[in-house]
């Protein structure tokens, strides 16, 4: 899957894009751009729909960078 990954069962809450719009006080096809730009990881349930862990996304809110795998993987270094 492009951009994301499988759900497996886990406790930490997963919000939808409309969910993570709200906070952001944007348009929800600008979270799943976001996504697909790799500036925010997402999941994808076992349906297709994208899912944004809601640690994540306060990590976002606060200012802080949050490095997703697909951006971690392009900025390490080549040896």
């Amino acid at each position: 899957m492009r951009g994301g990954e499988i759900v497996e069962s886990s406790s930490e809450r997963l919000l939808t894009p409309g969910e993570v719009a709200a906070l952001f006080r944007v348009d929800p096809k600008t979270v799943t751009r976001w996504a697909a730009a790799g500036r925010i990881s997402s999941i994808r349930t076992p349906g297709g729909h994208r899912r944004f862990r809601e640690s994540e996304v306060h990590a976002l809110l606060r200012g802080e960078e949050v490095l997703t795998a697909e951006r971690q993987n392009s900025e390490s270094p080549r040896v």
